[in-house]
């Protein structure tokens, strides 16, 4: 059984040191919100599949070759010959604050189904336990978006917790886009996941946990940053620090936070352990480079109770 099947675009991506208009020496891997998240239940001992297009592409062969390494299912994604592997441009701008510049409009990923989706679950076996589903696919265009719906319908259908993830990019659509396209979503919503300033995305109410509740969604987790996190559900609200580590890298720190929270999840545990497993996840995102390169294995969650500074010897 797949414990998590999730859909979106994975790019090729490219981090400078610098400013790119000064040009220089440049990292490449991969990047993609959901990818990220199936890469950190994997290195959880989680079975995660990730459902996506790429090119007939080196970048594209990048992609299905590192998700692959990670352990991520493949079996509904698929390659796209007419069509490139996006790419995304990372620049390390002031500090440790980075820019983003896409190339992804008419890219193989843009071209996700509702086909693609209807493959995974027409598949033999049991349907996912969960499917995680983010604002940022249903960004990408009509194709995209509709697939967004189909695999939530499905879902439900088949009796799978639906997680999704606010994740608003601002450089791919407004709020108002964001809030027309998802907020018809949320009745079919059993876990929202987004920061403080997400939430006006799904509901225009004063208090838009309770309005989330009351529209039949079972919990929202609220992510605040540096604040930590708060778990919200109708018998009450837990809230967590977040970890104290050296910041290296903000970029994929909230994947890295899902990844934790529905790792909690698919083993069972309570809302205030979910917490600590998603604010650990997240922790070690922000204090080593890249989207998941330095996202935890399970054996590896306790690393952060040590002392900083410290040797596991």
């Amino acid at each position: 059984m797949i414990d998590l099947l999730t859909l979106g675009e994975t790019m090729a991506a490219f981090r400078s040191s610098g400013p790119l208009r000064l040009g220089g020496t440049a990292g490449i891997s991969v990047a993609g919100a959901e990818s990220t998240v199936a890469i950190g239940l994997a290195r959880l001992g989680h079975r995660a599949a990730w459902i996506g297009v790429t090119g007939a592409d080196e970048p594209g062969a990048l992609v299905r070759r590192t998700l692959r390494a990670e352990g991520v299912d493949l079996t509904w994604s698929r390659i796209d010959p007419s069509a490139p592997t996006g790419l995304i441009l990372f620049e390390n701008r002031v500090a440790d604050i980075n820019r983003v510049t896409y190339h992804r409009a008419g890219s193989a990923g843009s071209r996700l189904g509702p086909a693609d989706v209807t493959r995974a679950f027409d598949a033999p076996g049991s349907p996912p336990r969960l499917l995680h589903v983010t604002g940022i696919t249903c960004a990408l265009g009509v194709e995209p978006y509709q697939s967004v719906l189909a695999a939530v319908r499905r879902a439900r259908a088949a009796g799978s917790t639906v997680c999704l993830d606010v994740n608003h990019r601002q450089r791919l659509w407004s709020v108002t886009e964001a809030a027309a396209a998802l907020r018809p979503l949320v009745p079919s919503i059993d876990l929202v996941v987004a920061s403080d300033d997400e939430l006006a995305v799904l509901t225009d109410a004063a208090d838009p946990v309770a309005a989330l509740l009351s529209a039949g969604v079972t919990e929202v987790v609220v992510k605040h940053g540096a604040g930590g996190a708060s778990s919200h559900r109708a018998t009450g609200t837990v809230h967590r620090p977040a970890r104290t580590v050296p910041v290296v890298d903000t970029v994929g720190a909230g994947d890295a936070f899902v990844a934790g929270l529905l790792s909690g999840w698919l083993d069972g545990v309570d809302a205030p352990a979910r917490l600590d497993r998603a604010v650990t996840t997240g922790a070690f995102a922000v204090a080593t480079r890249g989207d998941w390169e330095g996202l935890p294995e399970r054996a590896e969650l306790t690393l952060l109770d040590h002392e900083p500074g410290g040797t596991v010897r």
